[in-house]
């Protein structure tokens, strides 16, 4: 898998944590550097460590699966891009409090939530050539800073770019996916 497709997914499972991350901003009463970095942090471990978790989950099963690993993968891309594209278009009340202090126990639950997704990638990539150790650094560090980034802006111009960007991060997902099957057909 070449970086750009690494960097690709590494921003299609950053949407999420980038969306939540926008949220929190929007609520900061006053923005907070120590905050913001510790919210960017924490997405980017929990993104980072999940597809780590699931690719040596993908790895034991890798070799029993091997002729048909890529519809799996692409099932699995395809499931979360979907996914990623159905609760861009639900519609929910924003009910959050604005607040100016960090909740460590809700901060750490939405970081699990929004790693579910990588996880699955993770799982994914047991399947295709990559090398592990710079696929989890680069995606730990690309929802990192897609994270603060979040916050900040979050916390300046609000919330209108949370939807947008999980559609975004569903369609490059679902892309990925389908690349990944039509490689191995033989077809691209």
């Amino acid at each position: 898998m070449t970086f750009w497709a690494l960097l690709l997914i590494a921003l299609g499972v950053s949407a999420d944590a980038f969306a939540v991350a926008l949220t929190k901003g929007v609520h900061m009463r006053r923005f907070n550097l120590r905050h913001a970095l510790i919210i960017a942090l924490t997405f980017g471990v929990f993104q980072a460590v999940m597809p780590l978790i699931g690719w040596m989950l993908g790895s034991q099963f890798a070799r029993y699966i091997t002729d048909f690993d890529h519809w799996i993968a692409f099932g699995l891309l395809l499931l979360v891009g979907l996914k990623m594209l159905w609760e861009a278009s639900s519609t929910h009340e924003d009910t959050e409090k604005d607040f100016d202090r960090l909740r460590v126990r809700e901060l750490l639950v939405l970081a699990l939530a929004t790693s579910i997704d990588a996880l699955a990638v993770g799982i994914t990539l047991a399947f295709v050539p990559v090398s592990i150790t710079g696929a989890v650094v680069l995606i730990g560090i690309t929802t990192l800073v897609l994270a603060f980034l979040g916050v900040v802006i979050g916390r300046r111009v609000g919330a209108r770019l949370g939807k947008p960007a999980e559609i975004v991060g569903g369609i490059v997902l679902i892309a990925i996916g389908t690349r990944i099957l039509l490689d191995h057909l033989a077809i691209w």
